[in-house]
């Protein structure tokens, strides 16, 4: 829940929110086929639902557990936290059921996006590294899209795109030498994303910034998940990546100048994209 203002008063929206939310109503506006394959319990889980299937297909799985929640105030223009509760651990039958479900429909897409939720503890770090293995040696191309000990369970795994915030990377650490250790999981791309700075990608063994138009930014949640949609988007096209990553930042470009997160017109995505500059990286920071 976000309260806004419009003409001095109050203006309170509900949405479905979250990392893979996010993303898959992105990637829907890019085209793609998307299915989302997610747990829903309690009076969260009933109104979240309601929320995401008039606009998505969803894979649902019924849990006791219940889904998280918070009320973001937007009306001086940047987000404040009023609450927010913490969604339910899933239990080990609820578990089975979730990874059932999203290796089925990986399979059948034969491109997955693995998200993390808001709070840990939700699920095991392992169902990551598991699902990551298990889809990639069945053919399905597997981005992934987390942090912390999550990142390191599905690199584990062997994924075909990597993609993390440069909160992730340690501050000693140039992000050039970082995408490149990333990629020795067997990644073909990895591409670290840098809030209102150039994202950086790393692909064939060489590093780039990507540059995107400088937009007047509305709200920069959600930014890096548009990117990761277009992405997947770009696996599931057969684009090649420098194509692929133009689209990503001109996604994320985009994302960032509306009120809606995720959101967007692939028109729009696609006709920004052409004004996307791909530069190798030459300093030795950036290696």
């Amino acid at each position: 829940m976000t309260v806004e203002e419009l003409d001095g008063r109050p203006d309170i929206h509900l949405h479905a929110g979250g990392q893979g939310i996010w993303q898959a109503r992105m990637a829907a506006a890019l085209g793609a086929e998307v299915t989302v394959c997610a747990t829903f319990g309690g009076e969260t889980g009933q109104a979240l639902r309601h929320l995401i299937e008039p606009e998505l297909r969803v894979q649902a799985i019924d849990v006791s557990a219940r889904n998280g929640s918070y009320v973001h105030d937007r009306r001086d223009g940047s987000r404040t936290e009023v609450v927010r509760m913490a969604a339910d651990p899933l239990t080990r039958h609820e578990l089975d059921d979730l990874y059932e479900a999203i290796l089925l429909a990986g399979l059948r897409a034969g491109v997955a996006v693995l998200g993390g939720p808001l709070d840990d503890g939700v699920v095991p770090d392992s169902l990551y590294e598991r699902l990551t293995a298990d889809l990639t040696s069945n053919g399905c191309k597997v981005v992934v899209d987390l942090s912390g000990s999550r990142l390191d369970a599905a690199c584990e795994g062997g994924p075909t795109v990597i993609k993390v915030s440069d909160e992730e990377v340690p501050k000693d650490e140039p992000l050039g030498k970082a995408a490149a250790r990333l990629a020795d999981s067997g990644a073909e791309i990895v591409v670290i994303s840098r809030a209102e700075h150039p994202s950086l990608a790393y692909f064939d063994g060489q590093a780039y910034l990507v540059e995107s138009p400088g937009l007047v930014p509305v709200d920069t949640w959600g930014g890096g998940d548009s990117m990761t949609a277009a992405l997947a988007y770009g696996l599931a096209a057969d684009l090649p990546w420098d194509a692929a990553l133009r689209l990503a930042g001109a996604a994320g470009a985009i994302n960032v100048t509306r009120h809606g997160l995720g959101t967007g017109s692939g028109h729009a995505v696609r006709e920004l994209s052409e004004r996307v500059r791909l530069t190798p990286c030459v300093k030795e920071e950036d290696r």
